[in-house]
């Protein structure tokens, strides 16, 4: 049996692939997967997606080694219960700023008395395989916590963030990123660059696994070369990249 997702992130060394869904339908997670894809993350912050859409696209993936993470809008215990429940693997969270929001996230995943979520996975005990009374015990610790850095509070409060137990995945946002510190877009621009050497500076002291976006196989191999565990690529970019390329056969 392949180790999961939060396995091979805390035990191994592998290269992993995921691609950020904002189309909502279970076809595209579904093909991803079955190409071979690590992890797929269904984005209901900027997506399409609605909860009906997340079931399905989360649902799409059995059968395949395919982690489904889900993006939520905001750092908010009940979004999360409700994707959980739907069977996800892990949360992104979005907007990380601090020490605090690093915990509050982190206590969402578990149930008390070591978190704050609320018991119901009625639907996801099907998607794991297991039974109503056992989710909890065959679960719990198989979640994936994902932190979205994309403030400069955030790069700020690095150290702090980092020191918070039960944090599987940084993830840098670049595009968040640099709009927030006010040159979007601008990811050769030295305040951005700086950024970008701290965070991984401090993940990198404190083992945290890093992930970054690779849009072009340049960005993946530098990204490689400073330690980054696992890379994303968008779902709509990538189609609207080959339709571009399509079109420019024809004139």
């Amino acid at each position: 049996m392949r180790p999961t997702l939060k396995t091979r992130l805390r035990e191994s060394d592998d290269m992993l692939t995921c691609v950020i869904c904002t189309i909502p339908s279970p076809i595209v997670p579904q093909a991803l997967a079955a190409s071979g894809i690590d992890s797929v993350i269904i984005d209901m912050e900027h997506g399409a997606v609605d909860h009906a859409s997340a079931h399905a696209m989360i649902a799409a993936t059995q059968g395949f080694h395919c982690a489904p993470l889900v993006r939520v809008t905001e750092n908010d215990p009940a979004q999360v219960r409700r994707v959980l429940d739907l069977g996800a693997e892990g949360i992104v969270f979005p907007l990380i700023k601090d020490a605090q929001d690093a915990a509050n996230a982190v206590a969402s995943l578990r149930y008390p008395p070591r978190g704050v979520r609320g018991f119901g996975p009625f639907i996801a005990q099907s998607r794991w395989g297991t039974s109503l009374p056992r989710y909890q015990a065959k679960i719990e610790d198989e979640l994936i916590c994902c932190l979205l850095i994309e403030t400069p509070q955030a790069i700020a409060n690095l150290d702090d963030i980092c020191a918070v137990e039960g944090i599987d995945l940084m993830v840098l946002a670049g595009f968040d990123l640099s709009t927030t510190m006010g040159i979007s877009g601008q990811f050769d621009h030295p305040e951005y660059v700086a950024a970008v050497t701290r965070f991984e500076e401090v993940c990198t002291k404190a083992g945290l696994p890093m992930s970054g976006v690779g849009l072009q196989h340049s960005q993946v191999t530098a990204q490689r070369d400073k330690g980054y565990r696992m890379i994303a690529g968008f779902d709509v970019l990538w189609l609207r990249a080959k339709a571009d390329e399509l079109t420019s056969w024809t004139t």
